[in-house]
C-alpha cells in the first residue's frame, strides 16, 4: 500500500471511531501488568480445580490483553449489538485466558473463576457460546474455532455489501499449533485468503510446545509461507512484545487486500518459575496440567507475577483502571457508531427496517403455495425447485456447496445470485470447494455472526466428514440446514464408497439427543416424494433453534396418492409421521421414510388384492413425532397392529417406530455397484418384497425365496 492510500485508509478508520492507542512507557509498564494479572487467574482457577492447561493461557496473556483493552470494538452495556466486532477463540482448552480477560472486562465475578471446571459452573472447561458474557463460541474440536471466524467474517462482508458502513465490523480469531496442524485450518486458509477477507486477522500463539511433546517433532513447515501462499498479509513478531502486538494489530486495520495472519512467538507457561525461582517456561508439562503437578511453583509463580498466592483471585488497581478507561473509550466510539447508523436509519428507512429484519431471527415470509413441484421427480431436484424460490424472496440466505452444486442440485439457487468473489459479496452463493468439514464450519461461523441463514449442500455418505461440525452446530442449537442428497444404496453404479447406508441411523442419533434445553438436539428430515420435500423445506426455515439436514434422493420418486389434495395432506408431515394411505379396519402398518415409502405404496397394492388391509406411514422424523401427544402417536401406528419398516439403511434406523411389534427389511452390508434399479432387486427394495414380507409377517405364507440382503 502506498503511502496515500494507507493515509486515507486509516484516516477512514479513524472516522469509523477506532480506539485510541496507548503509547507511553507507563501505560507499556501497565500493560504488562494486566497481562500479569491474566497470568495469575489462569494460573490460579487450574490449580483449585487441579484440572486444566494453563500454559498455553499464560503464553497468550499478552496479545489477548492489547486486543481487548485497546483494539476490540463492542457494545459493554449491550452485548449482542450486531455491529460489534468478534472475537473466536479456535483451542478451548486456553478458556482461563479467555475467562480472565472477560473478567477484566466485567463479565465474570472473581468467585466464577474460582469455580472452574465444577458442576454448575458457568466457567466450563472448554467456553459455552454466551454472548452476554462476550463468549462468541462454543470451542470445540481443534482447527473449528478459527474456521468458524473465516464463516463470521463472510457473513460480515455479506452484511456490509448490503448496508454499507454500519456493518463495518472485524473479526479476530486467535488459534493454537494444534490448531494450525488440524486438517481443517487448510480449508479455512484458502477460502479466506482467495475471497481477500481483508476484515479477518488472526493471532497465531506459535510457542513449539504441544500437549504430549514439541511441535518441531512432528512437523516443520514454515506456517508463514503456506499462509502467504494462500493470500494472507503475514507479520512475524515477539508475541510478549506490547509495541510489537500494537504495530501488528494497526496493520491489520489497514489493511484492504487480504485476510491478515499475526505470528508471535511466545513462551508455553510464560511467567512460571520453579520453587527456587528458576524460569520454568517452555516446558511440556505446563501445557495440560496445573503448575504445582508440572515442575513449576505456583506459590512462586504468582509470587513472581506480583500476586498472592494465598488470594490470588484479585484485579489490580491498576488493571481496574485500565479497563475502566477502556470503558470509557469504547462507550464514546460505540456512541459514535449508533449515531451514524441512526444518521443512515433516517436517510435508508427500508434499509434500516431490514436490517432489523435480519438479525431478529424472525422466519421469513414466503408463499408456499406459489411453490409448484413436477411429478414424480426426485426430491433433490425437488429442493432445487424450493432452493430457487428462497433465493428469490430470502434476501439473507447464503448457499454453499462442496463442488457439487449441479449435482446437489443447490444450482437452483445459484441461478438466481452469483457466487461470492474477492470484493464482491454482492451475490449470496459461497463455492466451498472440496472440503466438507470446512464449509460446514463456515456455516455455522455465519449462523454465529447472526443476520444471516446459512444452507449448505453436498452428498449423504460426505456427511462422514461433517460430523464433528454437525455435533458442535447441535451443542450451539444454531438453525444452519445442511442438505444432504444422493440418500441410498440408488447411487448405483457409484458403488459401496458413495452408497451411505449407515449414515441414516447416524445423523438420527442427533434426532434422539436432547439438548440443555430438553429438544432435540437436530432436526433430520427424510422427505418421501415431491410435494412432503416442500414441506420439509417449509419445517427447516421454521426451525431456527437446532440445525436442520434435509435427506434427499438420486433418483426419481413416484408421487404418493392421495384422497384429496397431495399438498394439503403432505402438509401432515409437519408433525414427524402421518398417515398417507390406508383401508378401513387395517390388519397392518407399513412405515418408511423417504423413497422407501413409494416401495411400500406398490406393496399395498399386491396385499390388498389378496384382501389384506393395510395403513402406510410417511416418518420424515421419527423426533418429531415422539414429540407428539402419545395420543396421536397411538392413531398413527395402531398399537395394536403388526408393523413392517422398510429402510435403505441398517435396520435399527426403524426400530424406534417399529419396536417389538414386527420386522424391519434393510441393509445389514455395504452396497454394490449397479444401476439402481438392479440394486432394487438384488436387495428386495420392491413391491413384491413387500408383499412377501409382510405376508410373511402375517403368517399368511411360507417363507418365499429372496435374493434381499436382510
Amino acid at each position: 500500500m502506498d503511502q496515500t492510500a494507507g493515509s486515507m485508509q486509516k484516516e477512514l478508520k479513524n472516522k469509523q471511531g477506532q480506539k485510541k492507542i496507548g503509547t507511553t512507557m507507563n501505560e507499556i509498564e501497565t500493560m504488562k501488568r494486566a497481562a500479569d494479572n491474566i497470568r495469575i487467574l489462569s494460573a490460579a482457577m487450574v490449580e483449585k480445580a487441579k484440572s486444566g492447561h494453563p500454559g498455553g493461557a499464560m503464553g497468550g496473556a499478552d496479545f489477548i490483553n492489547v486486543l481487548f483493552s485497546e483494539f476490540l470494538i463492542y457494545d459493554p452495556n449491550n452485548p449482542e449489538w450486531e455491529g460489534r466486532d468478534r472475537f473466536f477463540l479456535d483451542p478451548g482448552h486456553m478458556s482461563p485466558m479467555l475467562y480472565s480477560v472477560l473478567a477484566l472486562t466485567g463479565k465474570y465475578t472473581m468467585d466464577e473463576l474460582a469455580a472452574f471446571r465444577q458442576w454448575g459452573s458457568v466457567t466450563s472447561g472448554h467456553p459455552e457460546l454466551d454472548i452476554a458474557r462476550g463468549v462468541e463460541n462454543t470451542s470445540g474440536p481443534l482447527g473449528q474455532g478459527h474456521t468458524y471466524a473465516v464463516g463470521a467474517a463472510i457473513a460480515a462482508k455479506f452484511l456490509k455489501a448490503r448496508f454499507g458502513e454500519v456493518m463495518d465490523q472485524t473479526i479476530y480469531a486467535y488459534i493454537s499449533d494444534g490448531g494450525i496442524q488440524e486438517e481443517i485450518s487448510q480449508g479455512a486458509g484458502r477460502i479466506a485468503g482467495h475471497l481477500g477477507l481483508d476484515n479477518l486477522v488472526m493471532f497465531y500463539d506459535s510457542n513449539n510446545v504441544q500437549l504430549s511433546t514439541t511441535v518441531d517433532t512432528v512437523s516443520t513447515e514454515n506456517v508463514a509461507m503456506k499462509y502467504r501462499a494462500w493470500g494472507w498479509a503475514v507479520v512475524e513478531i515477539d508475541g510478549h512484545d506490547v509495541k510489537a502486538i500494537r504495530e501488528a494489530l494497526k496493520d491489520a486495520m489497514f489493511e484492504t487486500e487480504r485476510p491478515t495472519l499475526i505470528i508471535g512467538k511466545t513462551v508455553m507457561g510464560k511467567g512460571a518459575v520453579t520453587s527456587e525461582r528458576k524460569d520454568f517456561g517452555n516446558q511440556v508439562s505446563t501445557h495440560g496440567q496445573p503448575l504445582s503437578a508440572s515442575g513449576a511453583s505456583f506459590d512462586e509463580t504468582i509470587r513472581d507475577l506480583g500476586g498472592d498466592p494465598e488470594n490470588p483471585f484479585v484485579i489490580f488497581p491498576e488493571v481496574q483502571e485500565l479497563y475502566a478507561q477502556s470503558h470509557i473509550e469504547l462507550e464514546e466510539v460505540v456512541a459514535e457508531r449508533y449515531a451514524n447508523k441512526a444518521k443512515w436509519a433516517q436517510e435508508n428507512p427500508e434499509l434500516a427496517a431490514k436490517l432489523e429484519r435480519f438479525f431478529s431471527g424472525d422466519v421469513p415470509n414466503m408463499d408456499w403455495a406459489a411453490v409448484q413441484q413436477k411429478p414424480n421427480q426426485s426430491t433433490r431436484a425437488a429442493s432445487s425447485v424450493v432452493l430457487s424460490a428462497f433465493a428469490q424472496n430470502i434476501e439473507n440466505m447464503i448457499c454453499s456447496s462442496a463442488d457439487l452444486s449441479n449435482s446437489d442440485k443447490t444450482d437452483g439457487f445459484l441461478k438466481q445470485t452469483h457466487r461470492f468473489s474477492k470484493k464482491d459479496f454482492s451475490g449470496a452463493f459461497l463455492e466451498a470447494g472440496v472440503s466438507e468439514l470446512t464449509m460446514a464450519c463456515l456455516c455455522i461461523g455465519m449462523a454465529l455472526h447472526g443476520g444471516v441463514i446459512p444452507v449448505c449442500g453436498t452428498f449423504f455418505v460426505f456427511s462422514d466428514y461433517m460430523k464433528p461440525a454437525l455435533r458442535m452446530a447441535a451443542l450451539m442449537e444454531l438453525p444452519v440446514k445442511f442438505i444432504w442428497t444422493h440418500d441410498s444404496f440408488r447411487v448405483g453404479e457409484d458403488g459401496p464408497t458413495h452408497e451411505p447406508v449407515e449414515q441414516e441411523m447416524q445423523i438420527r442419533l442427533l434426532e434422539k439427543l436432547k439438548n440443555h434445553h430438553g429438544a432435540n438436539s437436530m432436526m433430520v428430515l427424510r422427505p418421501a416424494d415431491a410435494v412432503e420435500t416442500t414441506v420439509a423445506w417449509e419445517m427447516a426455515l421454521k426451525n431456527n433453534s437446532t440445525p436442520t439436514g434435509l435427506l434427499l434422493s438420486r433418483q426419481n420418486i413416484v408421487d404418493l396418492p392421495a384422497k384429496t389434495s397431495r399438498q394439503k395432506e403432505a402438509r401432515q408431515a409437519e408433525k414427524g409421521a402421518y398417515t398417507v394411505n390406508e383401508d378401513e379396519n387395517p390388519e397392518v402398518v407399513l412405515v418408511a421414510s423417504g423413497s422407501e415409502v413409494a416401495t411400500l405404496v406398490e406393496g399395498a397394492q399386491l396385499l390388498r388384492k389378496d384382501g389384506v388391509k393395510v395403513r402406510i406411514v410417511s416418518a420424515i422424523s421419527e423426533g418429531i413425532f415422539r414429540n407428539q401427544p402419545k395420543e396421536y402417536q397411538q392413531a398413527v401406528m395402531l398399537d395394536d397392529c403388526p408393523v413392517f419398516g422398510l429402510t435403505a439403511g441398517l435396520p435399527t434406523t426403524l426400530e424406534g417406530l417399529v419396536k417389538n411389534r414386527g420386522t424391519i427389511w434393510g441393509l445389514n452390508s455395504f452396497g454394490y455397484s449397479a444401476p439402481y434399479q438392479v440394486l432394487d432387486k438384488k436387495f428386495g427394495f420392491t413391491g413384491q418384497n413387500v408383499y412377501q414380507q409382510v405376508k410373511k409377517l402375517l403368517a399368511c405364507v411360507e417363507e418365499p425365496e429372496t435374493e434381499a440382503m436382510q
